[in-house]
């Protein structure tokens, strides 16, 4: 147990006496320093410096100091006879020249001076006491005496302060057992006597005891406290005992009055017990219902007479962004502003009880705008009349619908380019074919065409200055043009309208692509608009791609037309300092092979890129392209080579085309 605790648990006269003894000792050992210390002080202050005075005056004298300096051997003896002067430390001469002529030392020895010049400079950092005294000497320079005083007080000192300290502790030894006499008597015996009377009181509880009054002192109040609170006590106890009886009456009291309240409590909790599963079905079937009505596709909004919300469904929410807590007993027109301009079939709906329908309406979104059927059903029941309105979202249907047009238009097309292909196509060789031979016709590089200009007396040159001079090079060039794409339109819808029943065979799609690339390298479009060998195409080929079935020629076509997408897109960025980079990457998937068409072009908005695949659907200019490049490619991957085709874009940014085509029964797959 620590010390601390041991003197907190102490009696409370033990601790007086511990305090008593921890005080006369520490006043013991103040006086005793401070005697010494005052001693020291003295001794050092006042009777060191006038013994060194009093001893210098009576070596100063001149015969004393003649024979100091006349030798060293002089000057030592004359020390040595010092040796026992008991205040002295050490002493030193110095010559005429101010050199050390003899030194004495007791005790541990000190640096002195070599010499007098060096004595300020020693006493500035000496502590003792110390003094310098001329020595004179008839017609020569004068010698000098240092003496040092020592630092220790006599021994007889010492005995003496020791034996007075034993007197004055054995002293206080007496004064202590007298006055733990006296505090036993005066305050440990009365607190005893008291603790032994609340012992007793507890033990017995008997509150009738009184303790003795003691003392005019604390002990005594404590004393009479005690007793008031015996008195207090026992008056409480009386009381207690008369409220308990009276308690004991109540309490039967009480006994039959609960066992009454039993059983009402028991009639009412088989009440609450029946109202809880009630309000738990009907809780339970609320939530069923507006789970229900959470649930559908549909944007339901259920009105009051008045036109005010009373339900709220998700899709209303999604729809006009507003959560239901926000529109709760709010006018309609507030709630969902969209529904303004029909306040008018909503009244004519509750007040007429009939249905009204709005095929379609067109609001904005976030993506474009969306087209919504509106219907108002009246509602009627028993707590009163109002109107529900339904939105349906009509967007994607009315698109079917428009895809479902476009087929049958490109049936029609189908049918009508399949019919007239030969018609169309003999007309077109016809009009290449006669504009190739109007060139050869015209050039002067043939021998016909030099006999024929003979015979007719006409020069070719001038002929050919004429039509340079007319542009009818360019005309023809236009006609050759126009043919070519016309040739290629009837080419693309022939493809387009036909089935594919041909057998795929293994390709291998870095070939392919590549031959792509040398294609759209020299294809006659690009290369009139810009060039498309300055663009950077990367390369990057997994290695680990098997064959995969296909035709390639089709493949070929589907690569050609997301090329020149690429470089058209990329010939549109407005900043020309970046350069154009086109990336073709070919990637091993399980049980498929994919191909990716990276630009860093002009990008499209997501509502082009959700229309891109539609057939007839151009962000072209009029002339410039006829919207069938990507539906056709769409058809080849999806429909004769039954894979997936998938395009990602930012405006601004960049597009990537992917492939995904399916590989051949035991192909490897992706590695591990």
């Amino acid at each position: 147990m620590p010390l601390r605790q041991r003197l907190e648990n102490l009696p409370v006269g033990r601790k007086l006496l511990a305090a008593l003894l921890v005080l006369l000792t520490a006043v013991l050992l103040v006086a005793n320093l401070a005697f010494i210390s005052a001693a020291y002080w003295i001794s050092q202050e006042s009777v060191a410096p006038q013994a060194l005075h009093t001893l210098g005056r009576l070596i100063a004298s001149p015969p004393l100091s003649q024979e100091a300096l006349s030798s060293a051997d002089a000057a030592q003896g004359l020390l040595q006879r010092l040796d026992d002067y008991a205040p002295l430390r050490a002493a030193a001469i110095y010559d005429n020249q101010g050199l050390l002529l003899a030194e004495l030392q007791r005790g541990g020895m000190l640096e002195l001076p070599p010499r007098v010049a060096d004595l300020e400079r020693w006493r500035l950092s000496e502590f003792r006491a110390n003094q310098v005294v001329e020595l004179p000497q008839p017609g020569r320079q004068s010698g000098f005496l240092l003496l040092v005083a020592s630092s220790e007080l006599p021994g007889a000192f010492y005995t003496g302060t020791l034996t007075a300290s034993l007197v004055i502790l054995a002293l206080s030894v007496v004064l202590w057992l007298v006055v733990a006499r006296q505090i036993r008597r005066l305050v440990t015996k009365p607190i005893r006597k008291l603790e032994e009377l609340s012992r007793q009181v507890t033990r017995e509880e008997n509150y009738a005891l009184r303790a003795k009054r003691g003392n005019r002192d604390e002990l005594g109040s404590l004393a009479e406290a005690f007793n008031t609170m015996l008195e207090r006590i026992e008056a409480r106890e009386q009381q207690l005992k008369r409220a308990r009886d009276e308690a004991q009456g109540a309490y039967d009291k009480a006994q039959n009055l609960a066992e009454e309240t039993r059983h009402s409590n028991r009639k009412l909790e088989l009440e609450v017990q029946v109202r809880s599963k009630i309000e738990k079905k009907l809780t339970g079937f609320q939530n069923y219902l507006n789970s229900i009505i959470d649930s559908m596709p549909s944007a339901l909004i259920a009105l009051d007479e008045e036109l005010y919300v009373t339900q709220w469904n998700q899709e209303a929410s999604a729809l006009s962004g507003n959560a239901i807590d926000e529109v709760l007993n709010q006018p309609i027109f507030l709630a969902f502003p969209h529904l303004k301009p029909y306040l008018p079939h909503l009244k004519r709906t509750a007040e007429k009880h009939q249905v009204e329908k709005i095929e379609r309406v067109t609001w904005p979104g976030d993506d474009g705008p969306h087209h919504y059927a509106l219907t108002f059903y009246p509602l009627m029941g028993g707590t009163g009349r109002g109107v529900v309105i339904r939105i349906d979202d009509i967007t994607q249907r009315l698109r079917l619908e428009e895809m479902m047009v476009q087929s049958e238009k490109m049936l029609s097309v189908g049918g009508l380019a399949a019919g007239m292909a030969h018609e169309i196509n003999n007309p077109l060789g016809a009009i290449l074919h006669n504009v190739q031979n109007i060139r050869r016709r015209l050039s002067p590089g043939l021998e016909k065409n030099r006999e024929q200009a003979e015979q007719t007396q006409v020069s070719l040159d001038a002929i050919d200055r004429y039509l340079v001079a007319r542009e009818v090079p360019q005309l023809l060039d236009g006609i050759q043009q126009a043919g070519t794409r016309a040739a290629k339109i009837v080419s693309h819808m022939l493809n387009f309208s036909r089935r594919s029943d041909r057998q795929l065979a293994p390709c291998e799609l870095p070939a392919v692509i590549d031959q792509a690339v040398e294609i759209a390298s020299n294809d006659f479009d690009l290369t009139d608009s810009f060039d498309f060998k300055s663009l950077v195409i990367e390369r990057e080929f997994d290695p680990a791609l098997p064959p995969v079935p296909g035709t390639a020629n089709e493949l070929e076509q589907v690569l050609l037309n997301l090329l020149k997408n690429a470089a058209q897109a990329i010939h549109q960025r407005p900043d020309s300092d970046i350069p154009g980079r086109i990336v073709l990457r070919t990637r091993l998937l399980p049980n498929w092979a994919e191909v990716q068409v990276e630009d860093n072009g002009m990008g499209m908005p997501e509502v082009v890129r959700k229309r891109i695949f539609e057939p007839f659907f151009t962000t072209k200019e009029v002339g410039e392209g006829t919207g069938l490049g990507l539906s056709v490619s769409y058809f080849i991957i999806t429909n004769n080579h039954k894979g997936q085709m998938e395009v990602q874009s930012k405006l601004g940014e960049g597009t990537c085309f992917t492939l995904r085509l399916p590989l051949a029964a035991g192909a490897p797959q992706k590695r591990s």
